[in-house]
């Protein structure tokens, strides 16, 4: 799908306000509201618009600590890089895990409550791994800027 200048202010004021009214959102792009709905669902048909979330404050539901996790496999077969890949992906603690170039193959990101929970869920989780070669932690002080809004407009 090719994104013109129209969905792209729609997709920028959405990933402001996600909660908006098909009518402030008209609004706001010089749209009426029956063809900005119309461009919207089609977005959403493209998989462009992936879905609608609250953004939840880590540290207020008690889960102020984010770990940063670098990981060095073994063997970087295809079977050993699914295998890691899936298990992390039914890990609710890991909230973005990348696979890496360079002298690392995965970065993680973690959040859990405090450095117990942390040490549970590396001895519970992470060192149980087949595979895994080495694991390098680093604790984030403090967070100084996030996001989730691209810069598409």
């Amino acid at each position: 799908m090719h994104l013109d200048q129209l969905d792209r202010r729609i997709l920028a004021e959405l990933q402001r306000d996600g909660r908006i009214t098909n009518q402030a959102l008209a609004e706001r792009v010089g749209l009426s509201a029956t063809p900005c709905l119309r461009r919207v669902k089609l977005l959403e048909a493209a998989g462009i618009i992936k879905g609608y979330v609250a953004m939840v404050d880590q540290k207020a539901v008690d889960l102020p600590v984010s770990v940063f996790i670098s990981i060095k496999l073994e063997r970087q077969r295809e079977e050993e890089l699914d295998r890691f890949a899936g298990a992390v992906a039914r890990w609710p603690e890991v909230m973005e895990c990348y696979l890496m170039t360079g002298q690392r193959d995965y970065l993680l990101r973690v959040v859990c409550a405090d450095l117990p929970a942390y040490e549970q869920f590396l001895k519970d989780k992470l060192t149980r791994l087949d595979g895994v070669a080495s694991i390098e932690s680093s604790f984030a002080l403090a967070q100084v800027k996030h996001t989730n809004v691209l810069p598409i407009a």
